[in-house]
C-alpha cells in the first residue's frame, strides 16, 4: 500500500463486481496526492473520470453513483452521465449550501434548477439531501430542515431514491422523515448511526451505506450497528475523495479503494466476500434500475 499522501496501490479485485453507491468524481483534494489524474487546477476532465472509472472497474468497482450537491456539481453529474455508461446520477442541495443561498435570496432559483436536473433520466436519485449539526450552527437549522423536507416531497414526486446526509443530527433527521413520510426508497448515506438508530432505521425500511469509516479501529460502533443490518439493506460507498478506508487512511479516497470497504463489511457481518459483493451489487440495482 502507498505510504500517507502518496497514491494507494490497486487492492486485490473483487470476486463479484459491485457499486460504489455515492462518490464525488467533481471533487479533487489538493492537500494529498491525486489517486488518479496529475496534479494541477481543481478541475476534473471527462478524460480524468474516464479514468477514475477504468480504474475502479479493473478491481471490480463496475459501476458508480456520482453525486452532486451543489449546482455546480450537479450540472457537472448530469453532463457526465451521459458520458459514462457506468455512472448514474443523484443532484440535490447538500444541507451546508442551503443557508448561504438562503440569506442571498437564491434559495428557491436553486431548487427550481435542482428539479429541472433530476428529470433526467439517467438521474436516479435525490441526494445527498439531509441535516448538518456539526458545520451548520442552530443559526441556519430552519432552513436545512425546510429544505430537507422539500428534497424528501421531490423524490417522492419523481419516483427517485433519496440518499441522505446525517452529521450530528440522527434524531432530527428520523423526526422529518417520519413527519413528511418517507419516499419508497430511502438511503442514510455514509451511516453514521449506532445500533439502536440503525435499528429504527431498518424497521422502516431504509437502506444503509457504509463508508470507509466502518474500517477505522475507532468504529467499533458501526460495525456493531452493520453487523445486525440486514443484507438486503446495505449499501457500499467511498463518499471519494474523503473517508478512505484502512489501510489507506490519510491518502485521497476513489472508488477503485471500495474493495477495502467491502471486505472490512464482510468481515464484520461475517459473511464471505462474494455473498457481500453480490448483496451490495444486487441491493444497487434494486435501488437505481439497471445501469
Amino acid at each position: 500500500m502507498g505510504g500517507r499522501g502518496q497514491v494507494p496501490e490497486r487492492p486485490d479485485p473483487l470476486p463479484i463486481a459491485v457499486v460504489d453507491n455515492h462518490t464525488h468524481l467533481d471533487i479533487r483534494r489538493r492537500d494529498v496526492a491525486d489517486a488518479v489524474a496529475p496534479e494541477g487546477d481543481d478541475e476534473r476532465t471527462t478524460e480524468d473520470v474516464a479514468a477514475a472509472l477504468a480504474v475502479a472497474a479493473s478491481v471490480g468497482v463496475d459501476r458508480v453513483v456520482q453525486v452532486g450537491c451543489d449546482l455546480e456539481s450537479a450540472r457537472f453529474t448530469v453532463d457526465q452521465v451521459d458520458r459514462h455508461p457506468s455512472m448514474l446520477g443523484a443532484v440535490a442541495l447538500h444541507p451546508n449550501e442551503v443557508p448561504a443561498l438562503a440569506e442571498a435570496g437564491r434559495l428557491q432559483a436553486a431548487w427550481d434548477e435542482i428539479e429541472r436536473l433530476v428529470d433526467h433520466p439517467r438521474v436516479r436519485a435525490v441526494g445527498e439531501s439531509g441535516l448538518d449539526h456539526f458545520r451548520t450552527g442552530p443559526e441556519g437549522h430552519a432552513v436545512q430542515e425546510e429544505s430537507f423536507r422539500w428534497h424528501i416531497d421531490l423524490a417522492k414526486r419523481t419516483g427517485r431514491a433519496l440518499q441522505i446526509h446525517d452529521r450530528d443530527s440522527h434524531e432530527d433527521v428520523l423526526r422529518i422523515l417520519a413527519d413528511e413520510g418517507a419516499p419508497e426508497t430511502t438511503v442514510l448515506h455514509c451511516f453514521s448511526g449506532d445500533v439502536a438508530m440503525a435499528r429504527e432505521c431498518i424497521d422502516r425500511g431504509y437502506l444503509l451505506s457504509f463508508a470507509g469509516t466502518v474500517t477505522f479501529k475507532s468504529a467499533g460502533d458501526l460495525r456493531e450497528a452493520l453487523a445486525i443490518t440486514p443484507l438486503d439493506q446495505l449499501l457500499a460507498e467511498t463518499d471519494a475523495p474523503y473517508l478512505t478506508p484502512t489501510p489507506e487512511r490519510g491518502n485521497t479516497n476513489a472508488p477503485y479503494l471500495l474493495p477495502h470497504t467491502v471486505r472490512g463489511m464482510a468481515r464484520t457481518r461475517g459473511v464471505d466476500v462474494p455473498t457481500m459483493c453480490q448483496a451490495v451489487s444486487d441491493n444497487a440495482a434494486r435501488v437505481y434500475g439497471p445501469w
